[in-house]
């Protein structure tokens, strides 16, 4: 099954439950996985560098700091006239509430035969959480919506923008202090392959797909196009 074919068709009635058991729970593991990635200390996913580095110089929690950043990256999608789904705006909530309660029960860590453990089950974790709630299809986070905003807006590549969009954010929040580090480059290496694998695990099945006429790029499968 293709990553197209696992985002196609209609959805009805029955599917909500589901759909919305694997928006809420993609969302709160995205925010755990994040969290243990700060454990590890090895190194954040992009955005997550940001928020690190945007939570020392304020001292507000690295949870709040996603939520602000969320939110203002929202606000961004008006100029390019995105249209804001309920996975949109969960997503701005439910990561920040989970990544700070994760933080609060997972204590820091020293060790190096731990944090490697930790690097690696934060992203593999992530690439679960990304597959469960984009197959959801309540539409894309705030980050990933500006992204093929950008997209549409100034014909560029998905691949080009999302490279350009992360440098700076990588770049930024480095400079704020957030922590860069061999994690960084393994998510950025791991989570697209991760991604796309657990998309077709947590597709939901279609009663009839032949008759679903469907656009060639959602905003759903272009946040997985590296």
């Amino acid at each position: 099954m293709s990553i197209a074919s696992g985002l196609r068709g209609r959805l009805t009635a029955r599917h909500l439950p589901r759909r919305l058991a694997q928006l809420y729970i993609g969302l709160a593991l995205y925010g755990i996985s994040s969290a243990l990635l700060v454990r590890g200390g090895l190194g954040l996913e992009p955005w997550g560098v940001l928020h690190q580095g945007l939570a020392e110089k304020t001292g507000l929690t690295i949870g709040v700091v996603s939520i602000i950043v969320g939110a203002a990256v929202l606000l961004l999608w008006i100029p390019i006239r995105q249209k804001p789904g309920l996975g949109t705006v969960s997503n701005v909530f439910v990561i920040g509430v989970a990544m700070d309660g994760t933080l609060a029960l997972v204590p820091e860590v020293q060790a190096l035969a731990v944090r490697i453990p930790l690097l690696a089950l934060g992203i593999v974790l992530n690439g679960v959480a990304t597959g469960l709630y984009i197959a959801a299809r309540f539409g894309p986070g705030p980050r990933d919506g500006l992204m093929t905003g950008l997209h549409r807006l100034t014909g560029r590549s998905i691949r080009l923008v999302r490279t350009a969009i992360e440098v700076a954010v990588v770049a930024t929040g480095f400079l704020l202090g957030g922590s860069v580090g061999v994690g960084t480059v393994l998510y950025a290496l791991a989570i697209g392959p991760l991604a796309q694998f657990f998309l077709r695990r947590f597709a939901i099945p279609e009663q009839d797909t032949s008759s679903a006429v469907v656009a060639s790029g959602t905003p759903e499968q272009a946040i997985l196009r590296r």
